[in-house]
């Protein structure tokens, strides 16, 4: 299993990537591979303003729908469209093309509290 160094991540499985003023935000290897084959990636919260760990999104699999959960407060600014089409990319790079969302932190020292890669195989390894 692959766990990026210069990422950070959540105990509910969401990795986070600062460039610049902006974060990308997706699923954790891990995660997807849990999760199986994702049919749908459902992101009904761009635009809003959510605080950290609320609900912006979901992740539907042949058996479950499972929620997302924003790591840091911030604006939602865009969803990966190629998902629309695509949303096996999770599953086939969680860590690249299959990023879910763009988000404007509301600060961006609320990510370096987050888990580290270390923290995070803490956390899949109980």
């Amino acid at each position: 299993m692959n766990f990026p160094q210069n990422l950070k991540y959540t105990s509910e499985h969401e990795w986070i990537r600062v460039e610049g003023d902006i974060a990308y935000i997706g699923i954790t290897d891990y995660a997807q591979e849990q999760l199986g084959d994702i049919v749908f990636v459902d992101i009904p919260t761009v635009g809003e303003t959510l605080e950290a760990n609320e609900v912006f999104g979901s992740i539907e699999v042949v058996k479950t729908v499972s929620d997302l959960f924003l790591p840091v407060a911030g604006e939602v600014l865009e969803q990966n469209e190629a998902l629309e089409e695509n949303p096996e990319l999770v599953n086939k790079d969680p860590y690249g093309e299959g990023w879910l969302i763009k988000l404007k932190p509301a600060d961006l020292k609320d990510v370096e509290g987050l888990l580290d890669a270390e923290g995070y195989k803490a956390v899949i390894n109980g």
